[in-house]
């Protein structure tokens, strides 16, 4: 009974950390979890992650590597940022109401794929020659800037890559087969 009061304890404080944002960016990493609940905090996680499915939510853990780890090493975890995402997209109208223009969105997922089609790296300005077909100039540059600040992209030396937090909240194969399934996006329908 002892036990089972202190699991349940470990899993409110897990759940407590990980959606009180501290930081700029949302969650924490895997050593402040360590610090909190002890050595077997991915126990607590697991526990957690059985109880947020219910509410169709997941602990989702983003490694500094920018890829998904099967068998992560306690040191690659230490230095993972743990958060906590919907299993599903939300819908329009809640995203819509959570401060995103359905522009801006288009410009975060044109970019994205840009950058993925360029094996994961691509010149800022190549990516605003792409948008500025588009859409305004200045609301490239804002939103450029904007998604930088955010976590979704990384700029480095004029140079756009995918962000953490992108790894995080999108799934990128999910949104390239939506966007090369879109009518219009590469061949138009009955041509070869």
């Amino acid at each position: 009974m002892a036990e089972e009061a202190e699991v349940n304890r470990k899993v409110r404080r897990a759940s407590q950390i990980l959606l009180l944002q501290r930081h700029r960016a949302p969650g924490v990493k895997g050593w402040e979890l360590k610090k909190a609940l002890g050595r077997d905090y991915m126990k607590t996680i697991d526990i957690l992650n059985s109880q947020l499915d219910r509410l169709d939510l997941i602990v989702k853990i983003v490694y500094e590597e920018g890829t998904q780890i099967q068998e992560p090493t306690s040191q690659q975890l230490d230095r993972a940022r743990f958060f906590i995402i919907m299993k599903k997209p939300p819908h329009k109208s809640d995203v819509i109401s959570a401060g995103w223009r359905i522009d801006d969105l288009s410009v975060l997922a044109a970019s994205i794929a840009y950058i993925i089609s360029r094996r994961g790296k691509a010149p800022r300005r190549d990516v605003e020659e792409l948008l500025k077909d588009k859409f305004p100039k200045w609301r490239v540059d804002l939103n450029l800037d904007r998604f930088v600040r955010r976590g979704y992209l990384i700029e480095s030396e004029d140079i756009l890559s995918i962000g953490w937090r992108t790894r995080a909240e999108i799934d990128q194969r999910t949104l390239l087969n939506l966007i090369l399934a879109t009518p219009g996006a590469g061949e138009k329908k009955g041509e070869v």
